[in-house]
């Protein structure tokens, strides 16, 4: 019965990890009233971070709303605006009117990015009188001047999307200075940031160029921090030529903007700024949880921190230099292991020196045939440990001889559960 329970625990774990992927892109595809906001929800990269939450509540606003919204502020503000329609949270008609004591504060996506003080990435959401539901920063003296609207699409417990009346406003988010892209110091920012290495080497190179050339369509940038130039194994940068270490820095950079959202997102290889025809100089990413790992074939490191993410330019610290495979080769496959020789009775000795003289003489051995085989009486039952180990050895002998029957038999009756649970 175990195996059958096995089998059957994880066929149906596998269809509730199913139900939990969602494409928000896809959702609001068919509601022409959102298409603005959808068209945004993309540009931003926020699309990606949502496909990869599993419980979460999307506060749309119509295309009209959001025409408003985003006919002020820079693509980089829109995102910080749109980030506090994003809850960490699932939340339907039904439930917004069952809030406890009527009033609650909800974590948005705002507040996951660490630039939101205090409660500046909450949502202030209240039953109100008349059957209304407000929505509102949770900023001290905040108005909940947006009501929820209609529902729009739901996948219970996993996504929601509902609509509201009008954007929800924090305290300065609307009217920080984004920093524009030419204003940006990317080395400050890398020194900054314990990167102060990297940074001289994108100086002395001339590779802080292309990165800026880069920074007008959009960048990302891998930085090594200086411990990562001390490690043990690290390579020494002197024994590459100049045109090598101007690759090696320019695969630490995209030639887009990615951030951490889409990165966790991301399922194919991506290409960085050294690739070119020559060698495909790209990065595999896998994330387990918020943890995100880039893989070069060579090595792996952690993406640790981000230090800075507004459009177009994403800058993460991680904790090892990215070695390339063009540069340094492939990662050594491990040694296989060897194959157990087979153990044989050993051989008659042959005599390798002359024999002594005392056996100078002597009759060759003669190998005298078997003996007849003598009937063997009938043995009681034996007491001790040494016949629970015989009982033993021979119940696992005909252990073996029946195991692959067994194992059909298993097979066969977890597939008819499985089929039985998935067909009622």
């Amino acid at each position: 019965m175990g195996a059958v329970h096995l089998c059957l625990f994880l066929t149906l774990s596998l269809i509730a990890i199913s139900t939990k992927a969602h494409n928000i892109t896809d959702i609001l595809s068919p509601f022409p009233d959102y298409s603005l906001f959808n068209s945004y929800l993309t540009q931003t990269r926020l699309a990606d971070d949502i496909n990869t939450r599993q419980t979460i509540t999307i506060l749309a606003l119509n295309n009209s709303e959001m025409s408003a919204l985003a006919a002020k502020h820079p693509l980089s503000v829109i995102k910080k605006a749109l980030a506090l329609h994003v809850l960490l949270d699932y939340y339907d008609g039904q439930k917004l009117h069952q809030i406890s004591k009527g009033t609650t504060l909800s974590t948005t996506l705002f507040q996951t990015t660490g630039n939101a003080p205090g409660n500046l990435g909450l949502v202030n959401i209240t039953d109100l009188k008349g059957g209304k539901v407000g929505f509102g920063s949770a900023a001290p003296g905040s108005a909940l001047d947006s009501t929820y609207t209609k529902s729009v699409k739901q996948v219970p417990y996993n996504i929601s999307v509902i609509e509201i009346s009008k954007p929800i406003v924090a305290p300065g988010i609307l009217t920080a200075d984004a920093p524009s892209a030419s204003d940006v110091n990317i080395t400050a920012l890398l020194e900054k940031a314990g990167c102060k290495t990297f940074a001289s080497l994108i100086i002395s190179t001339g590779v802080i160029k292309v990165y800026q050339t880069a920074l007008d369509k959009g960048l990302t940038v891998f930085a090594p921090n200086d411990e990562a130039f001390k490690a043990p194994g690290m390579p020494d940068l002197t024994k590459l030529t100049n045109a090598e270490v101007i690759s090696l820095l320019q695969y630490h950079a995209l030639a887009t903007y990615t951030p951490i959202g889409t990165l966790k997102a991301t399922k194919d290889p991506i290409t960085t700024l050294a690739t070119n025809g020559a060698g495909k100089f790209d990065l595999s990413v896998s994330t387990a949880g918020d943890s995100v790992t880039l893989d070069t074939g060579v090595d792996s490191s952690r993406v640790a921190a981000t230090v800075i993410d507004t459009t177009p330019l994403c800058i993460f610290t991680v904790d090892s230099v990215l070695l390339p495979t063009e540069l340094f080769g492939e990662s050594p496959s491990p040694a296989p292991a060897p194959t157990p020789e087979p153990v044989t009775s050993p051989a008659p000795a042959l005599a390798t020196t002359s024999p002594s003289p005392a056996h100078a003489n002597a009759p060759s051995p003669v190998f005298s045939p078997p003996a007849p085989p003598m009937s063997t009486p009938e043995r009681a039952p034996a007491e001790g440990p040494a016949a629970e180990s015989e009982n033993s050895t021979s119940d696992i002998a005909a252990g073996d001889v029946k195991a692959p029957a067994l194992l059909k038999t298993v097979v066969t009756v977890s597939a008819s559960v499985i089929v039985a649970v998935l067909l009622s």
